[in-house]
């Protein structure tokens, strides 16, 4: 299921916020709506299938950071008319590992630039 995600990402028209996602991304850790659709376009941005919490819809956990450089693991799925739109579910500041392993996949990326994350 998650082999198409970058797919998937290259035919999302936009981002799906309301009243439920961006006022609960926003206080629970202090991540602005804007600052989680920066982390979606700032290579590399790591994406993994979560099959774990995906028992109502597929979700997606990626590591990317912002234009100011802030690092952040995001959750997500995808919504709207043909599944469309991004839609966040969780942001938060990444922890030292995800962040230790965001650091090897820019390296990685750095050396080789066909490698994505």
């Amino acid at each position: 299921m998650g082999d198409d995600v970058y797919e998937l990402l290259d035919g999302a028209t936009g981002f799906d916020w309301d009243d439920g996602n961006a006022p609960k991304v926003a206080s629970r850790h202090d991540v602005a709506p804007g600052e989680c659709e920066q982390a979606f376009f700032v290579e590399p941005f790591a994406v993994t299938y979560d099959a774990r919490h995906a028992l109502h819809e597929p979700r997606w956990r990626a590591l990317g950071r912002t234009l100011a450089g802030r690092h952040l693991y995001l959750v997500f799925t995808f919504r709207g008319t043909g599944g469309k739109l991004i839609r966040v579910i969780q942001a938060r500041d990444m922890n030292r590992k995800e962040r230790q392993a965001y650091e090897q996949i820019q390296t990685r990326v750095e050396k080789d630039p066909d490698v994505s994350g």
